[in-house]
């Protein structure tokens, strides 16, 4: 199914459930895209100018879409809440120790991101204000060591 969608191959452990995750939401987007578009043309049939000449301000006497539009309403929520919420607490619960993580510098400017990575020894190199350069060294690092 993944093929079919045109998902990217899995990058981690929780990458499956994250696919299922939005397979589950695309099927009711497809059944609700093709309900609507065949009650559309339905509405285009049925109130059309000939069959009807005259406008009818009483309206529909049914509670049919309200109970609709409340079903939807309560699919959307079970796949928040069921399905969503579930899927992310497991993944982003708790941060990993310090000691698990690497840790990273990141300088944003205007549409770019510049991340300073440490060395093998685990601490960062030099820098200075002076040495920045937009084009060739945005965060300014020291390389004369």
């Amino acid at each position: 199914m993944e093929k079919l969608l045109g998902l990217p191959v899995l990058a981690s452990a929780h990458g499956n459930q994250i696919d299922n995750l939005i397979i589950l939401l695309h099927w009711p987007m497809v059944i609700l895209f093709v309900g609507w578009a065949l009650y559309f043309v339905y509405a285009l049939l049925r109130f059309r100018a000939s069959k009807n000449p005259t406008a009818d301000y009483i309206g529909v006497k049914s509670h049919f879409t309200s109970y609709v539009e409340g079903a939807v309403a309560l699919f959307e929520a079970v796949l928040l809440i069921g399905f969503s919420m579930p899927i992310w607490a497991a993944v982003r619960n708790e941060p990993p120790a310090e000691s698990e993580s690497t840790i990273v510098r990141v300088v944003a400017e205007q549409f770019a991101w510049n991340v300073h990575y440490p060395g093998p020894d685990g601490k960062f190199g030099r820098t200075s204000p002076e040495l920045v350069n937009a084009a060739t060294n945005p965060l300014g690092l020291d390389s004369s060591d």
